[in-house]
């Protein structure tokens, strides 16, 4: 079904709730109906926010160090490793922001900050670690057919020896999905250069959250019968996008990395809309709800309030994400 098509299933649906999302989104999707043919473009630089702020600058700068990477793919590893937490230690005694191994770091650590220590718990050091680490697989895979990131973020997970050995990305099963999953993520960490394609499965999500106007606020909820139907915030947008196969993860900061970032004026129908009170660090964001146009959003606002239209021009807009079910798919399970 188009996107278009799906529209008119849902404006055909009725009642008085829909009536007042039809005014507001059927001139959007018009506009928005020569995109769904696949207009896009490749994205460059950081999206707002996507980088914690206290790394930004490390990340756009040493993302920059070889043509195999770039800032979105670098914070897209770093995420998926830590959760950008420079505390992060695994079992497998990885530590630190980019969970080098201390075989690795012995190795590859850099004096990142030039302070004479080469610290893997230091962001400073293991951002540009991270970075140049990857550069030095890329080289080792250069005369490799096939694209450089593609190897290199293979070599990055399977070795530069099997690479070789195959003339490209290994027939594994994991190394295959390590390589789509931080390409796929890169993109929500991107800031788009053109128009960011709709959402196929957004007419869905907007008439489950559309059905459930007026339920009470619930802290903690994700409607299930024992608590009554009742969601919060990110339990709404969670439930809205399940009920067209599309899960994603509890928690709005976490849903945000869920797909690319359109612009405010770029806004359609679906994506979802989050709120912070730190407009730099999209782990600070506290609120999502699911924009159905004409600048309102359906969302479970707060306790003792319903589920309601709310705008979304407010001093604490922090931005969108158009929810895609690869982007889901390539969130990390814990972050």
């Amino acid at each position: 079904m188009t996107v278009r098509k799906a529209w008119i299933v849902v404006i055909a649906a009725g009642s008085a709730g829909l009536a007042f999302v039809m005014v507001l989104v059927v001139g959007v999707y018009l506009v928005a109906g020569n995109l769904a043919a696949g207009i896009g473009g490749k994205s460059v630089g950081l999206a707002k926010g996507a980088v914690p702020a206290a790394y930004q600058s490390l990340v756009q700068k040493w993302g920059n160090l070889c043509e195999a990477i770039n800032p979105a793919l670098l914070a897209a590893q770093l995420y998926q490793e830590s959760g950008f937490n420079p505390k992060a230690q695994s079992p497998a005694a990885a530590q630190g922001i980019a969970q080098f191994i201390p075989g690795t770091w012995a190795a590859h650590g850099l004096d990142g900050d030039g302070d004479g220590d080469r610290d893997v718990w230091d962001p400073n050091d293991a951002i540009p670690s991270a970075a140049s680490y990857d550069c030095s697989l890329a080289k080792y895979v250069k005369d490799v057919p096939g694209d450089p990131t593609a190897n290199m973020l293979a070599s990055y997970n399977a070795g530069a020896y099997a690479v070789i050995k195959y003339g490209g990305v290994p027939p594994y099963k994991e190394t295959q999905n390590y390589v789509k999953t931080i390409t796929t993520l890169s993109e929500s960490f991107a800031a788009p250069t053109t128009r960011v394609d709709p959402s196929e499965q957004a007419a869905g999500a907007i008439a489950y959250a559309q059905k459930k106007l007026g339920t009470l606020y619930l802290w903690g909820g994700t409607g299930t019968a024992e608590q009554g139907g009742r969601f919060d915030c990110s339990g709404l947008t969670q439930a809205a996008y399940e009920s067209v196969g599309i899960t994603l993860p509890r928690v709005a900061n976490d849903q945000y990395n869920a797909g690319p970032h359109p612009s405010r004026e770029e806004l359609l129908p679906g994506d979802l809309v989050f709120f912070s009170d730190d407009l730099t660090n999209s782990r600070a964001i506290r609120h999502v709800g699911i924009y159905v146009g004409g600048g309102y959003m359906i969302d479970a606002p707060r306790t003792g309030a319903v589920i309601r239209f709310d705008p979304i021009d407010t001093p604490d807009y922090f931005g969108a994400t158009r929810v895609t079910e690869d982007g889901a798919k390539a969130l990390p399970t814990a972050v």
